[in-house]
C-alpha cells in the first residue's frame, strides 16, 4: 500500500451534562489521504497557515510513527475536509484521527484502534471526540490510569439532529478557559444524575426525558456568554419540544428530535431572533467510525 485516504466522521462532543465524556458521531466527514514519498512534508487542500509540521494530522502521524520505531520520511497530505474549524464538530478529532490511521495503515496495520486511540489521547487530552470518530456511533468515554476507555451505546433509530453552525468561530481554549476551576457538590450531582438519564433518553427515544436530562451546570451556562442569541435560540428551539445543547465547546448548537420538520419550523423564527448568520445542518447518526476509503 502506497497511498491511502481516510474518511473521518464529525463528532459532537459533551451532549449537555456528559462534559469531556459523552460523544457521538454524525454523518459530516473530512477525508485525508496520505501517500508516502522522498520528498520531506507536502500538504495540500487547507489553508496555508495549516500547512506547516504542526498540522494535526501530521503530528499524529509523526506519532504513530515514533510508536512503530519507523523512521519519519516524506509524505504529501491531502485534507478535504467538510468539518468547520473550531466549531464545535470535532474538527481537530478527525485529523488527529486521519493522521493515526493512515501511518497505521501504511506500516502493515500493527497497532491496533485502541492503540491509536491511546496515542490520540495523549495528544487531545480527552476522548470524548476521538472514541465516535473512531468507532462511530455514540459514546461514552474515561481516562483510567493515563489511558482512554471507551464503550458504545445504543440510539434509537428516529432521532434526528439539526446542527445550527453560525459564521463565527469560537477556540477551545477560549470556552475552556471561562470555566470554573471548582464546582459544588450539589453540582456534580447534578450532572452525575442528568448523564445518566440522557444516555437512556436517547437509547428509548424518549424526547421528553432527554430534553430535561440534557441540562447541565458544568460548562454550558458559562460558555453560552461567549455565543451571541444563544438564549434566544434555546427559547425557540425549546417551544418545539426538541432537546438542545451546545456541541462541544460550540459554537454550533444541537438540536435533537423525532419531528423531521424541526428545520422547516425553525427557518421561519431564526433570521429574525438573531444577529448572526447561522446555517442549519440536517445530520444523522454516523454507526461507521474512521475507515479507508481509498488505498492503492
Amino acid at each position: 500500500m502506497k497511498r491511502v485516504t481516510i474518511r473521518v466522521p464529525a463528532t459532537t462532543a459533551n451532549l449537555g451534562p456528559g462534559f469531556d465524556a459523552f460523544g457521538c458521531a454524525l454523518s459530516l466527514y473530512t477525508d485525508v489521504t496520505f501517500q508516502e514519498t522522498d520528498a520531506g512534508l507536502e500538504i495540500t487542500g487547507c489553508d496555508e497557515e495549516f500547512t506547516g509540521p504542526d498540522n494535526l494530522a501530521y503530528t499524529s502521524y509523526c506519532a504513530v510513527l515514533n510508536t512503530l520505531s519507523e523512521e519519519v520520511r516524506g509524505v504529501k497530505i491531502h485534507i478535504d475536509a467538510h468539518i468547520p474549524i473550531c466549531r464545535g464538530l470535532g474538527s481537530s478529532a478527525a485529523l488527529l484521527v486521519a493522521g493515526a490511521m493512515g501511518a497505521n495503515l501504511l506500516h502493515g496495520s500493527k497497532l491496533s484502534t485502541q492503540g491509536l486511540l491511546n496515542i490520540t489521547n495523549a495528544m487531545e487530552g480527552h476522548p470524548d471526540n476521538l472514541a465516535p470518530a473512531f468507532y462511530g456511533g455514540l459514546t461514552a468515554s474515561m481516562v483510567d490510569g493515563g489511558l482512554p476507555v471507551s464503550v458504545s451505546f445504543p440510539l434509537h433509530p428516529d432521532w434526528e439532529f439539526l446542527a445550527l453552525i453560525p459564521d463565527f468561530n469560537l477556540p477551545t481554549t477560549l470556552a475552556r478557559s471561562v470555566l470554573p476551576q471548582q464546582i459544588s457538590r450539589a453540582d456534580a450531582i447534578y450532572n452525575i444524575s442528568h448523564g445518566a438519564l440522557v444516555l437512556k433518553a436517547l437509547e428509548l427515544g424518549d424526547e421528553k426525558l432527554l430534553r430535561n436530562a440534557m441540562q447541565d451546570r458544568l460548562h454550558q451556562c458559562y460558555r453560552k456568554k461567549l455565543i451571541p442569541d444563544y438564549e434566544k435560540i434555546e427559547a425557540l428551539v425549546r417551544t418545539t419540544g426538541a432537546a438542545f445543547c451546545l456541541s462541544g465547546a460550540g459554537p454550533t448548537l444541537l438540536c435533537i428530535t423525532q419531528d423531521q420538520n424541526l428545520e422547516r419550523k425553525l427557518s421561519k423564527k431564526l433570521d429574525s431572533i438573531t444577529e448572526k448568520n447561522w446555517q442549519m445542518l440536517p445530520l444523522r447518526v454516523e454507526f461507521q467510525g474512521a475507515h479507508v476509503r481509498n488505498a492503492e
